[in-house]
């Protein structure tokens, strides 16, 4: 057989086997333990106390308690997260091993506004009194966390970072020597000009040869331009041939530069947070600094 509105308890007690009165402005509920038949009180803290922690002390004070469960008067199961603040509002039946007490809450003289707003205050000043003493340890643990965050990537980045610098140094090694190159090439081309111009031929007959070597360069810089979408600029071409170098060399060594990237954001990431973290106008706190390990 089932109570009211499908209720799952077999017997209906009367109101006095459950008594709530209130001591210190805080709820003392009294019951009859049903193995030991005796009278026990239990007194919560309504805005922290849930009613499954309520039911979890009701168990371990009679251990022949198997189930207990708590149901509104219209049949439906109050959740466990409910705090006992909301429970004490209204009329509710406590379920024990399928007995059910019908509990009826006193009802609580309101605050009046003063008292209310003075009670406000009050947890505010709680709150912040809670935040100000942990807020410095959970900020110690982040520093903490940070600091083992960057020992790892620094260690990741070790081996990268060695083998970045072999590459870029063969690299630049190679851009130098195609610049001397081309500065080799454009002097013998002066020199053979001069020679043809005032020892072999005449400046009548090297004119002519001079003009399409002049418009052949300017043909080679606007098909760079067309290739590159760039301007012959000798800076950015050093740039350019600088990466086309690293590039090829780091597929050959099997550098993976999108890891290293990768690594070098979340290491400046991290450091950033350190930073801010060590910073005491961004938590209004005197900080304790860990040491950075050697």
């Amino acid at each position: 057989w089932r109570g009211q509105e499908g209720a799952p308890y077999n017997t209906l007690v009367p109101s006095d086997e459950v008594t709530i009165n209130y001591r210190h402005g805080l709820p003392a509920i009294t019951l009859t333990l049903p193995t030991r038949s005796e009278r026990c009180q239990f007194t919560v803290k309504p805005m922290v106390t849930t009613v499954g922690t309520f039911l979890q002390d009701v168990q371990r004070e009679d251990k022949g308690i198997e189930r207990a469960e708590v149901f509104a008067t219209d049949g439906s199961k109050v959740s466990d997260t409910t705090l006992m603040e909301v429970l004490l509002m209204n009329d509710f039946n406590l379920v024990i091993n399928g007995t059910a007490y019908s509990v009826s809450p006193p009802v609580k003289e309101k605050l009046s506004s003063e008292h209310a707003t003075e009670m406000e205050d009050i947890k505010s000043m709680v709150h912040r009194l809670f935040v100000a003493l942990h807020l410095e340890d959970h900020q110690v643990r982040k520093e903490r966390e940070l600091l083992q965050k960057l020992d790892h990537l620094k260690e990741e980045l070790l081996p990268l970072e060695q083998m970045k610098v072999r590459i870029v140094d063969s690299a630049n090694a190679k851009t130098s020597r195609l610049l001397w190159v081309g500065l080799a090439l454009m002097s013998t081309q002066g020199g053979a000009l001069a020679w043809l111009t005032w020892w072999v031929y005449s400046w009548d007959i090297m004119e002519p040869v001079t003009y399409f070597i002049t418009y052949g360069s300017a043909m080679a810089f606007y098909a760079y331009f067309v290739l590159t979408k760039q301007d012959y600029i000798y800076p950015d071409a050093k740039d350019r041939q600088f990466l086309h170098y690293f590039y090829r060399k780091s597929k050959t060594q099997h550098f993976n530069v999108e890891r290293y990237n990768k690594l070098k954001e979340d290491l400046a990431e991290a450091e950033e947070s350190l930073r801010r973290l060590r910073q005491p106008l961004h938590l209004r706190l005197p900080i304790q600094e860990i040491s950075d390990k050697d």
